[in-house]
């Protein structure tokens, strides 16, 4: 699936699971961290003390990063995030290339950077992901709607979560239907501006039927990542 050729601009829902479908987010902070590093990773700079800025996160829900960093990634971005959701054991993420080889360098990224926390933290070793990831073109405007609000009613399927989807603190739910925590960071105008305002939006997914065990799927079901 992952075989194909990533056109600049083009968007794409990218999606994958631990080995084995093992749990491999448990506490806050291992969420925060691998939330962390999708946000930094969009752009191939430096970036230090991502486990302190994580932490800090964890404690105060304030995403704690300077004006100037913020600036600084955005304009070197290799790929724009443009909506995402952590899960217990996988994730979901909409991204569009910006320069070529983009999301496949992020993806190594991000993975990387995870596997090797998680490793060191929960004293492991060894592959942590179900290989480099899988990957669907979004090639229309009904496709990407309807993606948005998959992804951001993914949190319903975690016990205790149906009806709280809104509150999920890790997916990017929240920051299109009220505000954006992560400024420039996060782009998910694409989709967002074919509403009225975040209302409309909340609107659209709380009545979507993303995430809905139907009887007959539609084709746009059909391209999922599930």
């Amino acid at each position: 699936m992952r075989k194909l050729q990533f056109k600049l601009n083009g968007y794409y829902h990218i999606c994958n699971r631990s080995n084995d479908e093992q749990k491999i987010f448990f506490e806050p902070i291992d969420y925060a961290r691998f939330l962390f590093s999708i946000l930094f990773c969009q752009a191939t700079i430096p970036f230090f003390n991502m486990g302190r800025q994580a932490s800090y996160f964890v404690r105060h829900s304030v995403f704690n990063i300077s004006t100037t960093t913020i600036e600084e990634i955005h304009t070197h971005l290799k790929i724009g995030l443009n909506a995402f959701a952590i899960m217990p054991n996988h994730f979901h993420l909409l991204v569009q290339e910006k320069q070529a080889g983009g999301v496949s360098a992020y993806l190594q990224r991000i993975q990387n950077s995870y596997a090797k926390y998680f490793n060191t933290r929960y004293k492991r070793s060894g592959h942590l992901f179900q290989g480099p990831f899988r990957v669907v073109p979004v090639k229309t405007d009904e496709q990407l709607m309807y993606l948005s609000a998959y992804i951001h009613r993914n949190p319903r399927g975690i016990k205790g979560w149906m009806g709280k989807e809104l509150k999920y603190p890790w997916s990017s739910y929240q920051d299109c239907a009220e505000e954006n925590r992560w400024g420039e960071l996060l782009q998910p105008g694409i989709f967002l501006d074919q509403f009225s305002g975040p209302k409309s939006y909340k609107n659209f997914v709380e009545t979507s039927t993303a995430k809905l065990k139907l009887k007959n799927r539609s084709p746009v079901q059909n391209l999922l990542l599930e």
